[in-house]
This record gives structure tokens, C-alpha cells and sequence, in this order.
């Protein structure tokens, strides 16, 4: 089940607002834009394929969300398929140049048999010489420890009303899941709106495993956006795979 800021359509229009589009958004559309059919698992409001459609992607681009709040953003444009649902419960055999997972959407994958099953999932949706192109934030870097409600952001609305949203992480931290809320409060609301999350830091290592396993092979990875190489502190785990 999706978490309540992504399956709360009031919350879900938030999401653009408090990640505005920035160099991973640039990094993927990159990729989206050189490819003649892409995947977006985890499509959110779908603004990655939109921008690719304006800017001139003339392919196939499909995206998949198990939120139908964050698809109500996405449906205005009509000329991308959406689908509501998720990598166990949609199938594609060898039908896309490109899948992404982005916004670090990899991460909600908690337990080994759900990461399994979705790289499965994945590996099926590649056409023969298809990329697999996603990113994890990197344990070492430990950027939970800044999700403090001390650290709280102000966003407006459609209607230009202020939202406040703060977070708050579940400690202590154990193993590799990392437990959080998120408060959203607006002067409108009769109290305030909260999502708990949890999501899964995996090591570099421990997602080579898991790819190797759904038969896929890493060609590359990078530290940060600006594809510098990977380290133990670097922000990110941006993998590039491919069928082995």
C-alpha cells in the first residue's frame, strides 16, 4: 500500500512542490530522451515522460504507479500511457529500451523477496540490450540523521496557501530499514496530516547480489549526478544494469 503522501490526493499534489525539479531529473531525462521505448516504475506525477513528450520523445513511454493520487497528477497528458499498479502486479516481456526507477523509489522495496521479485519484473521488461537505470541513497552517507523536525520546509499549494512539512525519524536506527514521519500542516486543515514511511538502504554490494541473482549485471555506477565515481560517503548509488 502506498504511503499516505503519495495515496492522499491533497498530499500528493505536494509532491512536485517539495522536489522541484533539479540534476537528477536532468540525468534521467537524458537517458529517457536517447531511448525508443522507457519504463518509469514508480511514475509519481509523471513529469519525467511528460517533459520527455515535450520535448520531442516521439517513442513509447509508459509509466507505473500504485497510487492512484500521484497517476491523477500524471493523466493530464494523454498521449503516455499510465498504469496504476506495481512490478507484481503488471507484466512486460522484452518490450522497453529503458526501465527507471527515480526519486529513490527503489528504496520502498523493504523485504529480499520483494526485491527479487521486482528485478525479475524488470529483467522481463528489457528488450535485448536494455538498460536498467536506477539510485539509492548510500548507508554511508547517512542522510536520515538531517530528517529532523528542526529542519522544516514551507511549500505553497495550488491555491497558494502555505504548507508546513516536517520530518522525524524513528530511532534507533537498526540494520538497514530507517523508519520516518512526515507532518503536513496548512492553516485550512483541522489538524494536521501525517505519513509514516520506511525505507530500505542497501550497499552497493548487497544490490550488485540482488541484481546478479534477477540475472542482471551492473555496466556502471556513480556517486552523485554529475557521475562522479562512487565512494563510501558519496549522496548516491546511481546504478546502470543490463540483462548478463
Amino acid at each position: 500500500m502506498a504511503d499516505r503522501s503519495f495515496s492522499d490526493v491533497s498530499l500528493a499534489a505536494l509532491y512536485d512542490a517539495l522536489n522541484p525539479w533539479g540534476p537528477s531529473d536532468e540525468f534521467y531525462l537524458d537517458l529517457v530522451m536517447s531511448a525508443r521505448s522507457v519504463l518509469d516504475v514508480g511514475c509519481g506525477t509523471g513529469r519525467l515522460l511528460t517533459r520527455a513528450r515535450e520535448e520531442g520523445h516521439q517513442g513509447r513511454l509508459c509509466g507505473l504507479d500504485p497510487a492512484a493520487a500521484m497517476l491523477v497528477q500524471a493523466r493530464g497528458r494523454a498521449d503516455v500511457e499510465w498504469v496504476l499498479g506495481d512490478l507484481g502486479s503488471v507484466r512486460w516481456e522484452r518490450e522497453f529500451d529503458l526501465v527507471v526507477m527515480t526519486g529513490h523509489a527503489f528504496q520502498v522495496l523493504l523485504g529480499d523477496e520483494e526485491v527479487r521479485s521486482a528485478l525479475t519484473a524488470v529483467r522481463q521488461a528489457l528488450g535485448d540490450g536494455g538498460r536498467f537505470v536506477f539510485e539509492t541513497r548510500n548507508p554511508g552517507a547517512r542522510a536520515w540523521e538531517t530528517w529532523r523536525p528542526d529542519r522544516a520546509r514551507e511549500v505553497r499549494d495550488a491555491h497558494g496557501d502555505t504548507v508546513r512539512v516536517r520530518h522525524a525519524v524513528e530511532t534507533p536506527v537498526l540494520g538497514d530499514r530507517v523508519t520516518f514521519s512526515e507532518t503536513f500542516e496548512h492553516a485550512r486543515w483541522g489538524c494536521p496530516r501525517v505519513s509514516r514511511s520506511t525505507l530500505r538502504f542497501l550497499g552497493a554490494d548487497a544490490l550488485r547480489g540482488f541484481l546478479a541473482e534477477a540475472g542482471l549485471v551492473v555496466r556502471e555506477q556513480y556517486g552523485d549526478w554529475g557521475r562522479r565515481p562512487l565512494s563510501p560517503t558519496a549522496p548516491e548509488i546511481i546504478t546502470v544494469a543490463g540483462r548478463a
